[in-house]
């Protein structure tokens, strides 16, 4: 298998299997990353508070509040220690990885189910943003629509990419990614009966005439 477009690429379809797969990849490659962070920590001998690596870290990109807080601190000094800034280095790097890895292998499945990878902005934009900015949205019954309409729209989501199965057919993003079922000859196990070598022709020497016996050889 191609890792690399399985994991960076956006074209192509892939099954559902492939798409479970790359989720384990993404987890597998969060616990590493946490585990350099914690290895660094010990040669700095400065304790790290919390390791998180978080899609809501990307939605914080469009959030003032997030952006305002950020730029406070960095203008304060604060939190600048070496242990620090390799801990933001790494949780930046491997969340912007993580999220590609993700859409990649999200945009390729929803392919495989024949739809565009415009479908990522209802699974995953939307409640995306909903999480970032539902704690600042006014306390009214007016949200409750939206509330619920945001998690029908996750939940169809992940029945979509993970649960369904993909077209069999040749879709206009590619070919069906399982394998073709060879499609094997029917064999009996005993062979055809042959009539014409299950009889003999007795000519005819004496009494009784000439007949047809069954031939016990046969």
């Amino acid at each position: 298998m191609d890792w690399v477009w399985f994991l960076f690429g956006f074209d192509g379809r892939i099954n559902r299997a492939k798409m479970w797969l790359a989720i384990l990849v993404i987890v597998c490659w969060m616990l590493f990353i946490a585990l350099l962070i914690v290895t660094v920590e010990q040669l700095f001998g400065s304790p790290v508070k919390s390791i998180h690596f978080s899609i809501n870290d990307i939605f914080g990109i469009v959030d003032p509040a997030v952006l305002r807080a950020t730029f406070a601190h960095l203008r304060e000094g604060k939190e600048t220690s070496p242990a620090h800034l390799i801990l933001m280095f790494f949780e930046s790097i491997g969340t912007l990885v993580f999220v590609w890895v993700y859409l990649a292998a999200s945009i390729k499945r929803l392919h495989d189910r024949d739809k565009a990878g415009w479908w990522m902005v209802p699974y995953f934009v939307i409640p995306g943003l909903y999480a970032q900015f539902q704690d600042r949205l006014p306390d009214s019954y007016l949200i409750f629509p939206l509330a619920l309409a945001v998690c029908f729209m996750m939940i169809w989501g992940f029945i979509d990419m993970y649960c369904l199965r993909g077209t069999r057919w040749t879709n206009q993003f590619g070919p069906n990614p399982l394998p073709k079922v060879q499609s094997r000859p029917r064999t009996t196990s005993a062979s055809r009966w042959d009539q014409t070598s299950a009889y003999e022709f007795v000519p005819h020497s004496a009494s009784p005439p000439a007949a047809t016996r069954v031939n016990r050889g046969a």
